[in-house]
């Protein structure tokens, strides 16, 4: 039997981190703030900071996964 609990889910086994770096690879720091209004990615950005700050606010992450959809799916 295969172990498929969210098969409608694109974003099911991809990592916050694997997220926030691909998503700042593509746009930059920069224009990742412009698009996602938040100070983790403008002001002194870094992966790390980013991922504490969106792993504690669900409205965040919610416009990050979102803009992860947008962009590579």
């Amino acid at each position: 039997m295969e172990n498929n609990t969210q098969p409608n889910n694109p974003l099911h086994g991809v990592k916050l981190e694997t997220i926030v770096t691909k998503l700042q690879e593509h746009y930059g720091w920069d224009e990742l703030a412009r698009l996602v209004r938040i100070n983790c990615f403008a002001n002194n950005p870094t992966v790390k900071s980013s991922l504490h700050f969106l792993r504690r606010t669900p409205w965040a992450r919610k416009k990050v996964e979102d803009l992860y959809l947008d962009t590579f799916h």
